[in-house]
């Protein structure tokens, strides 16, 4: 009987996800196949298990039968009060400003150090390292490097944020004197005066190493408040921070322009 529930709620959440499209705040929507195929195999799961719950009824005791009776609809629909009932909320500045943000290598920090002392980083750059070997990422990276190289304007939309980002933080230099342009939303951090932090929030596998990744810009006619989305064009150089301890890439912005908020607000990580 649990087992049968337990399938059943899952099934239900799932579907319920799928239904009103919350799933991609959960997992990345390229692996959306995945949730997919379990919730089919939970459907089938869970089937079988209600019918070797039913053989079994008869066995039991006609009390043991009016509790299950009672008690089952509640446990059932447990799951799914949870999947309507907790909210889901898209992330925003104030997510940043509530649980900061870091950079993996600054001040002895790292993603391993993170883990070890059970503390959730944002960091600024995707860091897809711990999935490869070293020499694997290291190939990887200057495969996907490849595709953007040149001299020539550079358009980083939703599709390749995460890539893209990345490859920024890890080769700079490859990105000097061209122009960048990007659609991010705006985080204004204390400690940076006449700066302003152009982020999106982004999904690498899952919600569990889900991030806000973006770059520290500078040269905006105007101050933003936090959350405005903007539409920015601009050159990058590196310049040392000091709150980090190392040179960051900064985009020095010849354009912006403010926009709507994107249907979907979250990127993800493609591999």
């Amino acid at each position: 009987m649990i087992r049968f529930l337990i399938l059943a709620g899952y099934f239900e959440v799932i579907m319920y996800l799928n239904v009103t499209r919350k799933l991609n705040q959960y997992i990345n929507i390229h692996y959306s196949y995945l949730a997919y195929i379990s919730m089919i195999l939970s459907f089938i799961l869970a089937v079988v298990q209600l019918i070797i719950w039913v053989r079994n009824l008869k066995m039991h005791s006609h009390l043991s039968g009016k509790i299950a009776k009672l008690t089952s609809p509640m446990v059932l629909v447990f799951p799914v009060l949870v999947g309507l009932l907790v909210p889901t909320v898209t992330l925003d500045s104030t997510t940043v400003s509530a649980k900061g943000y870091n950079f993996p290598l600054a001040a002895g920090s790292s993603a391993q150090t993170a883990a070890e002392d059970n503390v959730s980083i944002q960091y600024l750059r995707p860091d897809t390292s711990s999935y490869f070997t070293a020499s694997a990422y290291d190939k990887e990276m200057r495969k996907e490097l490849k595709k953007y190289q040149g001299s020539g304007d550079l358009e980083i939309t939703s599709e390749n944020y995460m890539e893209v980002m990345e490859l920024i933080y890890l080769y700079p230099d490859e990105f000097m004197g061209r122009t960048i342009r990007y659609t991010g939303f705006v985080y204004n951090e204390p400690n940076h005066s006449g700066y302003q932090y152009l982020f999106r929030f982004g999904i690498i596998h899952c919600i569990a190493d889900s991030g806000v990744y973006g770059l520290l810009t500078t040269g905006l006619t105007q101050t933003y408040d936090d959350n405005t989305w903007l539409t920015v064009s601009g050159q990058i150089s590196l310049e040392y921070n000091q709150e980090l301890g190392q040179n960051l890439p900064v985009l020095h912005i010849t354009s912006s322009q403010a926009t709507e908020e994107p249907s979907n607000p979250y990127v993800y990580r493609v591999f």
